[in-house]
């Protein structure tokens, strides 16, 4: 039976992370998987992701992959995670591709050409929307679509946007996100080349990937999912997406959130669950109980005395953090939680 996390009458405000006795494989229809961070980094799978996505698959669980990477096709993707052992059809992966490209699509006239600024993903998208990708602000586009084009995308292409926004027209980005997991560390994302065109034109897009509503929209109604649970390594992406949207999310701490910033989350940016990687979707998740102004979660019990956490017992690191996590967001109501977690979470190994 599964226990939720403090909601009540203000859904908005998540005070601990909820508890579950059956499986998420088993609670849930669909895993709305985000790539980057959560399933690999670069070209190689993350630690038990390759098992943990076959079992649940096994399991009946129907899994979709959901990225804000608009670079690569979803053939393209599909086919990398297959050479990782992960079994993926193009048909099971959604990008902010595909979300921006439906957005101009609603805006533009069948057949208009759009600049695009970034790689085959956004182009492929557009064209199945019926619009004609153009590479220059001379070709006298319509829109102007910018997505993550990679490490060698060129600065001029910068430029090229500026020309046409600068004309009048209409500026999309598939998404914001400032950086993007690799295999050698944190690299800048396409929010950092949307800051880029935004400082030099003083203009702003239409944004439509993660955090907001088209790409859920977009999700939906590729996937069908009844009942989905959102799986994913960012607070201001992943989990405030899940958030928007009114459905649940697993956040797994192998990507881009560390335990601090998971203790400082905002309401928007709280997870109805907390795993260290996606072994965290083959399992239950232990209750966290409130009693005598502390959280206890399997060995531990967490608490806020004196404007400092006290962290008592021994156990599963993750039960930790997660008590961890009812002291902070209590403490903090509808706010952020600003107290150092540095020893608490030190002992905790995370």
């Amino acid at each position: 039976m599964s226990q939720t996390a403090d909601r009540g009458a203000d859904r908005d405000v998540r005070t601990r992370p909820a508890g579950s006795e059956r499986a998420l494989s088993e609670l849930y229809d669909t895993a709305l998987l985000d790539l980057d961070g959560v399933v690999y980094k670069g070209g190689h799978a993350i630690d038990h992701a390759v098992r943990s996505l076959g079992t649940a698959r096994d399991g009946g669980m129907h899994l979709a992959y959901v990225t804000n990477n608009a670079l690569r096709t979803p053939d393209a993707v599909a086919e990398h995670l297959t050479e990782l052992g992960i079994a993926a059809e193009g048909s099971d992966v959604i990008t902010s591709a595909q979300a921006v490209a439906r957005l101009v699509s609603e805006q533009v006239p069948e057949g208009a050409r759009v600049l695009v600024i970034g790689g085959e993903g956004l182009r492929v998208a557009l064209r199945e929307r019926g619009l004609e990708p153009v590479e220059s602000a001379d070709d006298d586009p319509v829109a102007v679509v910018q997505g993550y084009g990679g490490p060698d995308l060129a600065w001029s292409r910068f430029a090229e946007a500026c020309y046409a926004i600068a004309r009048g027209i209409p500026w999309f980005a598939s998404n914001t996100d400032l950086t993007i997991p690799s295999a050698r560390g944190i690299a800048p994302g396409n929010g950092a080349a949307v800051e880029v065109v935004r400082i030099a034109t003083g203009a702003e897009p239409q944004v439509a990937g993660k955090p907001l509503p088209p790409m859920h929209r977009e999700t939906i109604l590729r996937t069908g999912a009844k009942k989905p649970l959102v799986v994913g390594d960012r607070l201001d992406t992943d989990i405030e997406g899940a958030s928007n949207g009114e459905v649940d999310s697993l956040l797994v701490l192998t990507g881009v959130t560390d335990g601090a910033q998971l203790l400082a989350a905002r309401p928007e940016h709280r997870p109805t669950y907390v795993a260290e990687d996606l072994r965290g979707m083959l399992t239950g998740q232990p209750e966290v109980t409130p009693g005598d102004g502390a959280f206890g979660c399997g060995g531990w019990t967490a608490s806020v005395r004196d404007g400092e956490f006290v962290l008592d017992g021994d156990g599963e690191a993750m039960d930790g953090l997660r008590a961890l996590c009812a002291a902070a967001w209590t403490e903090a109501g509808d706010g952020a939680c600003e107290l150092d977690a540095e020893k608490v979470l030190g002992r905790l190994g995370v």
